[in-house]
């Protein structure tokens, strides 16, 4: 006699082999484990000064990794002094991030853990929120950017005026 349903209201059992049932149960154990996905987290680390041609071929494996289904960490590994530079490292994530938006999104966003700062990416194309978000960064740093120049051009322009200026006071002291 075997228990085949506790939950229920009364108990249900069956009059059947043991053997066969623990081996029914198995296989339908198996059966739905084949059929779960199985998600493989792989990493690639960085360094804040990694070199262009370096850069690409990691970028390029990262590319790989997405395209044949696994989520991948991308790690920025700080040494020494980098540490107090975690811009530098969150430029990478986000270059990073940004040439694989074709085949992957951020599923979360760089953060500082220690010395090492870590971005996940999952397959699948960034969603139209994570792509408003990176626009309107961009954007943003692109309008920061041209009221430096202005500032700068400005400062330029009222420093050639002032030379100007005292050229002629200079020339109105000389007659």
């Amino acid at each position: 006699m075997v228990e085949v349903a506790n939950q229920a209201d009364p108990p249900v059992c069956r009059v059947m082999d043991y053997g066969k049932f623990k081996y029914e149960q198995s296989q339908k154990a198996k059966e739905s484990r084949k059929k779960a996905t199985h998600i493989l987290v792989k990493e690639m680390k960085y360094r804040p000064k990694i070199g262009s041609g370096d850069f690409e071929t990691k970028t390029r494996r990262v590319e790989k990794f997405l395209t044949e289904g696994s989520k991948v960490k991308v790690t920025i590994m700080f040494r020494g002094r980098e540490i107090q530079y975690p811009q530098l490292g969150r430029k990478i994530l986000d270059d990073v991030a940004e040439s694989i938006s074709h085949v992957g999104r951020v599923e979360v966003y760089p953060e500082q853990e220690g010395r090492n700062m870590t971005m996940l990416l999952t397959p699948g194309k960034a969603t139209r929120r994570q792509r408003e978000a990176i626009e309107a960064l961009q954007a943003e740093a692109l309008e920061t950017e041209e009221a430096l120049e202005e500032v700068e051009s400005s400062s330029a322009l009222d420093e050639e005026q002032t030379n100007k200026e005292t050229l002629e006071t200079e020339q109105d002291l000389e007659i």
